[in-house]
């Protein structure tokens, strides 16, 4: 089974403490669903492309699982917490294996 990654990259966040909140909500919920955060902020350093402020990779057991997590009714209850203040780049990508 492939893994699934969540890959958020923010543009911005208006309202710190709106994000703070969020995070706190979310992070239980999203470990319920078997995600872990591999990257989660950070040192960076941009070559090519956009510049995102923030960086957040989540791995889950599966790719469904990631689907699942984010299409819950709990994790959409805690995105609207710092939605109206933030911008971002969400996407669930399905890892690959080469065994």
């Amino acid at each position: 089974m492939k893994k699934g990654y969540w890959i958020s990259l923010y543009t911005k966040i208006e309202n710190q403490e709106n994000y703070k909140k969020y995070v706190e909500t979310i992070f239980p919920i999203v470990k319920s669903f078997g995600g872990v955060p591999l990257v989660r902020g950070g040192n960076y350093k941009k070559y090519d492309g956009d510049n995102f402020i923030r960086t957040v990779i989540w791995e889950f057991p599966s790719y469904e699982k990631a689907l699942e997590c984010h299409s819950s009714k709990e994790y959409q209850e805690g995105w609207k917490i710092a939605k109206p203040t933030t911008k971002r780049h969400m996407q669930i990508v399905e890892g690959f294996s080469i065994e």
